[in-house]
């Protein structure tokens, strides 16, 4: 990902108000009908995950394509959806389409891989450039020492209604919980997450996740940063609007510790999604 033209102020991140509420009235999609059909990760949709996981990576030095592959071959860890279409919706989508992905890579069991290798290079740069001075050692030392690190994947389409994350990160807790009696490289001591968020051009400071239920990871963080990504982005609140309703996209990294997953989860099962 490209770095941000001005860095962000100190301690930004601790002087943000972040808000639940929808992304923004002018843009408000129209749900599609929540008849899913969740399925395991598979070859068949490689292309509709890596279009999920182009959307955050944007124009970062990842090979998607890898990525992609390496999720599909963790076999019985992660979920997709899909749905049948109607006519209708087969003008906008196929019948392969990715509707949401949720999985989590193994980066420290997998870290002689390429593309691995560039999602470490890629989160020792950002936490160089963006992490505050007084995290900047402590996640360094995360990244490099022999602790066990998924990264976790979270994509939805954005007019997916937010509430196809509960089963989907339900059953990613207990596809670890799974894997790991016979894998103890997935007892993760730390899993990091990349949020899609926006922020206000003018006027209050606050910010949005793009998918509102991954509030509850930064509110369970050991340490966070953020950084502008609004050079490389399509992002649809441009700048044809006027100023006081313009949005500049930003990426949220957050990590915890992997033992409040469950916590987590739970805390999505009971319906408070929202923190």
């Amino acid at each position: 990902m490209a770095t941000p033209s001005k860095k962000p102020k100190k301690n930004e991140t601790e002087t943000l108000e972040f808000v639940n509420e929808p992304v923004s009235e002018e843009y408000k999609y129209e749900l599609i009908p929540e008849s899913f059909d969740y399925r395991f990760l598979g070859s068949d949709y490689s292309h509709g995950i890596k279009e999920l996981l182009q959307q955050l990576f944007l124009k970062s030095d990842i090979d998607l394509g890898q990525l992609t592959d390496m999720l599909i071959g963790q076999i019985g860890i992660g979920s997709l959806i899909i749905k049948d279409l109607s006519e209708e919706s087969m003008a906008v989508y196929d019948e392969n389409t990715v509707f949401a992905v949720t999985s989590v890579l193994n980066l420290t069991a997998d870290k002689e891989n390429f593309c691995i290798k560039q999602l470490y290079s890629l989160l020792e740069r950002l936490t160089a450039q963006h992490a505050r001075e007084k995290d900047k050692e402590a996640i360094t030392k995360i990244l490099q020492q022999n602790y066990k690190i998924g990264f976790l994947i979270h994509e939805r389409l954005v007019n997916i209604p937010r509430d196809v994350s509960v089963p989907m990160f339900h059953a990613l807790r207990n596809d670890i919980d799974e894997v790991k009696k016979t894998n103890d490289a997935y007892d993760f001591d730390y899993l990091i997450i990349i949020s899609k968020t926006i922020r206000p051009k003018v006027g209050r400071r606050r910010q949005i996740f793009t998918n509102q239920e991954e509030q509850l990871f930064y509110r369970k963080a050991k340490w966070t940063f953020d950084f502008n990504v609004e050079d490389e982005s399509d992002f649809v609140f441009a700048d044809w609007l006027p100023k006081e309703k313009q949005w500049v996209p930003f990426r949220r990294v957050t990590i915890f510790k992997a033992s409040v997953f469950r916590d987590i989860v739970d805390t999505q099962n009971n319906g408070n999604a929202s923190p």
